[in-house]
């Protein structure tokens, strides 16, 4: 009985067995603390295998694959063991070798070559990698030749709660209105957790506030930070620290956690009204202050900032409303009090004033809170000063008849001591205003009077200064500006506008205007200019000319008959009197000219001269003007003619002093030019070709043959200087063809291998057929005699 018990066991477990190690990889899931096994059937086995068989079943697979993992951080004395790779080929004759490749292959993970067993020998980090991919074969022991195709397979390496949450960005910063109600979102923060999110709670973050209570409380899951109190008042408490901290494992214990601060400012906003320090203020000021002087600065406080602390200030009341003026200044956040008009302490000695000072910007949300102003009292006492003298008017305006008489008074100024000394006055002219000194001044009762002529003519204003100064203190000065006119008296007679000189044809008509003539006067009288014009008594009955007074105060000049004849008589002189309409009247005799003209038909002048008469009958001035000119330059021809023909027969030898010739000096040799290497070398001057030959002037025809000097001889260097000049200096006063002076000297010899050429425009080698003179006239006036000597040398040798 217990036999057979036993193997009906048998048959039981046997297929449980089977159908445990034919598992597909996706059914077998091993335990994260135990080896995996891989195994595979033999494909020696799959190849037996009928092919009926292959249709009708699911093909075996080689190797049965299934996921290793290992835990992460895992530290033993030991390799920890993977897994295990197994082939239904391997017999357990050690005739198989696994090979493992891939990912970490013989560096973290290690494979028995025999057994399969998968080792990791280092500890293993999921933050840093999550999975390895490795690839497994199975080799013959002994030819290293596959048994089986490689196959690939995962190790993933099981994430454990290692990593503690981290707040990345912090610590943080964050503002909120002071005032805020309870709720008002002031930030949020996040933290991060490296560890794996999939898995379990390691990576699940709960925050809480661990300092910063009661005033402000955080979101569990969403970490968005709120008041908890409401009305925080920043001129109370303006910042807090709050400290945040963000737990893993879902908050629950044995979970890690991380810190951050928050640090939270409240803002300002306006909730607080200006308030001023004291409520009187004193200031005292001396009357003789410039105007828009600071007399004093009165300040309200207001516990907000920026703009909201911003304050206006008026005076609202007061008995010096008018007198005085306070400005803001934004930047010290205080009121300015300054003067506006000038202060006299001998009429009111203290001023009191009422400013306020208001918030430019109120926010309406803070309205119930009361005025956002406040008021103070502002109490200013005049102190007494010397002041200069007041003048009893800003400027004065005196006015003066030109034809006033010296020393007569033109006006007064007048002026007083403001202070209650009432120091005398002396007063004086500002010379600089009066540099040609025409006026003086009384210095003690400011009488005005006239020192020079006045001509309105020249100048109508006059504009002087007056100085007002107190004989006790003369550093108290005033000024005042006078102006002077001068006004107008008839002292200037009328006289033509400006020289008439009117033309009266011959072929006039009675009654015609031949002239239209206006008058001016200097003078200016109130009414304007009227003229009166007139003839001289004994010519009111001119036969020749009348007059004619026009509407606009002009002259009109009209001929009484007709037939002038210039012959007769060529000019009229009419004499004009001019008067004016001042009081007494002023009058002037101006003459005007009239000229007798030959005028065409339609009445334009063509000649006023009588000498146009005499002229022959058909010859117009024109061609009289062309005939002259002829006959002139005929004149001039002749003359010129006559000059050269003069100068060309006088004789070629001037002895006068102004003979150009008297300074140029001839040498019948050159300088031996680039051959000319030593100085005073006199045989390299002598001149080879002209050793036997004679070399005639050119500048004049010798009357005497000269007979030819010998040539000399080409001596050695250091010949003596002294010898050679004398022999020239002899030979010179033996030639008769020479003058009896120094006269030009001709270099016949320039030297030999010259690379420049002949530099000489006087004297050269070639024949004297080849000069040609003519360009000696072209050099201008200083050499017209020498080209007149050559060009009648050139028309001797012709001849």
């Amino acid at each position: 009985m217990p036999e057979r018990l036993a193997e009906m066991l048998l048959d039981l477990w046997t297929p449980l067995i089977i159908l445990w190690i034919t598992l597909p990889p996706c059914i077998y899931m091993a335990p994260m603390n135990q080896s995996h096994v891989l195994m595979s059937g033999s494909p020696l086995e799959l190849n037996r295998l009928s092919e009926e068989q292959r249709i009708l079943n699911r093909s075996k697979r080689g190797w049965v694959w299934n996921q290793m993992f290992v835990l992460e951080e895992f530290s033993g004395p030991e390799p920890i063991l993977v897994g295990r790779l197994h082939t239904d080929l391997d017999p357990g004759s050690k005739k198989i070798k696994y090979i493992l490749s891939g990912d970490g292959a013989g560096t973290i993970f290690q494979i028995n070559d025999v057994t399969g067993d998968i080792h990791a020998i280092k500890r293993l980090d999921r933050e840093e990698k999550a999975e390895y991919t490795l690839t497994a074969q199975a080799v013959d022991w002994e030819t290293n030749k596959p048994l089986e195709p490689p196959s690939e397979f995962i190790i993933k390496v099981q994430d454990i709660n290692d990593n503690a949450p981290e707040f990345l960005n912090g610590p943080y910063h964050a503002t909120v209105p002071e005032m805020s109600i309870l709720g008002t979102s002031v930030t949020n923060v996040t933290a991060t957790d490296a560890d794996d999110p999939v898995y379990g709670n390691s990576a699940k973050l709960v925050y809480s506030i661990l300092e910063g209570q009661p005033y402000f409380s955080i979101e569990p899951e969403t970490a968005i930070i709120k008041t908890a109190l409401p009305n925080m008042d920043r001129e109370a408490k303006e910042e807090y620290l709050v400290v945040i901290q963000a737990k893993d494992m879902g908050g629950h214990s044995g979970g890690l956690s991380g810190t951050t601060t928050l640090t939270v400012t409240l803002t300002d906003v306006n909730d607080n009204p200006p308030k001023f320090a004291q409520s009187l203020y004193h200031f005292s000021v001396p009357e003789d202050v410039v105007l828009g002087t600071a007399i004093g600065r009165v300040k309200a406080n207001d516990q907000d900032i920026g703009e909201n602390a911003q304050s206006s200030y008026d005076i609202i009341d007061g008995d010096g409303t008018a007198l005085f003026e306070i400005t803001s200044d934004a930047q010290a956040q205080d009121g300015i009090i300054r003067l506006r008009k000038p202060l006299d302490f001998e009429t009111k000695k203290s001023y009191t004033l009422k400013v306020e000072a208001a918030n430019v910007h109120i926010d309406p949300r803070f309205s119930s809170r009361g005025p956002f102003k406040d008021t103070a009292t502002v109490k200013i006492v005049v102190e007494d000063a010397d002041e200069p003298p007041v003048f009893s008017s800003p400027t004065y305006l005196l006015e003066v008849h030109e034809n006033a008489a010296l020393n007569s008074v033109i006006g007064q100024v007048t002026a007083r001591d403001p202070d209650i000394t009432s120091s005398p006055i002396r007063f004086s002219i500002d010379r600089h205003t009066d540099l040609e000194r025409q006026f003086n001044i009384n210095a003690d009762d400011g009488k005005i009077t006239l020192a020079t002529p006045l001509d309105r003519e020249l100048s109508v204003w006059h504009n002087i200064t007056i100085i007002a100064t107190e004989i006790r203190n003369h550093s108290q000065i005033s000024r005042v500006p006078v102006a002077i006119k001068v006004l107008d008296v008839n002292d200037n007679a009328p006289e033509f506008a400006s020289e008439y000189e009117a033309f009266l044809c011959e072929n006039g008509k009675p009654g015609q205007v031949i002239q239209t003539v206006s008058a001016m006067d200097k003078d200016d009288p109130k009414n304007g200019h009227y003229f009166l014009y007139s003839l001289l008594p004994e010519m009111v009955n001119n036969p020749n000319f009348t007059i004619k007074k026009n509407e606009d105060n002009s002259l009109s000049i009209l001929a009484k008959h007709n037939g002038f004849n210039r012959q007769k008589q060529e000019v009229y002189l009419l004499p004009i009197i001019i008067s004016d309409s001042g009081n007494p009247p002023l009058s002037s005799t101006s003459t005007l000219t009239i000229r007798v003209c030959g005028c065409s038909n339609d009445g334009v002048v063509q000649s006023c001269n009588v000498e146009a008469y005499v002229l022959p009958i058909g010859l117009s001035m024109g061609a009289l003007i062309a005939i002259l000119a002829c006959i002139i330059l005929l004149l001039v021809i002749v003359v010129l003619f006559v000059t050269l023909r003069r100068h060309k027969n006088e004789p070629l030898i001037i002895k006068d002093d102004e003979d150009v010739r008297e300074n140029i000096i001839r040498y019948d040799d050159e300088g031996g030019g680039e051959e000319d290497t030593e100085a005073f070398d006199i045989a390299t001057l002598q001149n080879p070709d002209g050793i036997n030959g004679f070399l005639p002037r050119k500048d004049i025809k010798p009357d005497l043959q000269f007979m030819p000097r010998q040539g000399l001889a080409p001596v050695p260097n250091g010949v003596d200087v002294d010898e050679f000049i004398n022999v020239r200096l002899h030979e010179a006063d033996n030639d008769p063809t020479a003058p009896p002076y120094d006269s030009i000297q001709i270099y016949g010899y320039e030297g030999r291998g010259s690379v420049a050429g002949s530099l000489s425009s006087l004297e050269s080698t070639t024949s004297d057929s080849d000069q040609n003179f003519d360009y000696l006239s072209d050099w201008g006036p200083r050499f017209k005699r020498l080209g007149e000597l050559y060009s009648v040398g050139e028309s001797d040798k012709e001849t």
